[in-house]
């Protein structure tokens, strides 16, 4: 489980969580909760003990990690429970569902559900992010939603259905200031198209937003292609690319189109561009101020003459 989340540090609790007078104050930390194989508390038993230990109107940020305590379980039990409970939460303002490493499972394992009544159920919540996605019947699933206060959307997947960024595209969610999408690979249900982006792209959909992440994609050359033209750059103080099979190719295309100087940072990090192709990126923008994150070079697999690129997370 991830250390700190929404500017807090985050304060895991399994089981016993613990008498309340030795526990940090609520509203002081991002509270984890999670069980994991072999565990001797179920999760809803865990989120029981937790509401009643805590001053619970008063938790801002939520970290939920591994939620079954034998064989892998749908989020979907996870996400009624939330729900159910969200008016003893009326201060959550941030909530990180199936916060997972790998060593516990994969996250092409994770199995997902729903998550659009989380959206509904806390029309105040300023930051959602979401770890997971399969090709399996328990898949991630979001449907458009219009959310007044939402600032923070970040999706982390190894295979992001097409479905899911379609809803988050035809979302109206006008305070969104910065959203990231791991795209992923088709193998593990990263089916979106670039034009699936395109009301993304067109820059009117999301007025706030400051920070685009269109990251860890097989697409990443004719993502950044579009990117190149693509009205909402105008609007971004930051670029994230990263994660991709970003080539020489997708890199020309980025400093062929639109002006990209007016950006803080561009995030390239983990790609397959040349020496040649880091330097010149590197320099052209780096002269105007911008900081260009070209770390994490990788070289192409060549087997019988053929080129195999990988992106950072799939499995």
């Amino acid at each position: 489980m991830r250390d700190s989340f929404a500017g807090l540090p985050v304060h895991t609790v399994t089981h016993p969580v613990g008498p309340a007078s030795e526990l940090p104050a609520a509203g002081d930390v991002a509270w984890g909760l999670e069980c994991g194989y072999g565990s001797d508390i179920t999760f809803p038993d865990l989120w029981r003990v937790f509401l009643d230990t805590v001053e619970a109107e008063r938790v801002t940020a939520l970290v939920i990690g591994a939620w079954w305590d034998r064989d892998y379980t749908s989020l979907r039990p996870i996400v009624d429970l939330i729900v159910s409970d969200a008016s003893r939460l009326p201060g959550l303002r941030a909530l990180f569902l199936a916060d997972v490493e790998g060593e516990s499972c994969e996250i092409s394992w994770l199995l997902m559900t729903d998550i659009t009544p989380i959206l509904e159920a806390f029309p105040l919540l300023e930051e959602l992010g979401v770890r997971g996605g399969n090709t399996r019947d328990d898949a991630l699933v979001l449907a458009p939603v219009r959310h007044t206060a939402l600032r923070v959307l970040r999706f982390e997947s190894g295979g992001l259905p097409a479905g899911v960024v379609r809803a988050v595209a035809a979302s109206d969610l006008p305070a969104l200031e910065h959203v990231e999408l791991w795209l992923g690979v088709d193998e593990y249900g990263g089916d979106s198209t670039v034009a699936d982006l395109a009301p993304i792209l067109a820059g009117a959909r999301f007025p706030a937003l400051r920070h685009l992440g269109l990251q860890n994609s097989e697409l990443q050359n004719e993502i950044a292609a579009a990117v190149a033209t693509a009205p909402v750059v105008a609007q971004l103080t930051s670029l994230d690319l990263s994660m991709g099979v970003l080539a020489d190719e997708g890199a020309a295309a980025l400093l062929a189109g639109q002006p990209l100087t007016h950006l803080a940072r561009l995030d390239l990090s983990h790609h397959y561009l040349s020496d040649a192709f880091m330097e010149r990126i590197s320099a052209e923008l780096g002269a105007a101020g911008v900081v260009v994150d070209v770390s994490g070079q990788e070289s192409a697999e060549v087997d019988e003459d053929e080129e195999w690129r990988y992106v950072a997370v799939s499995e």
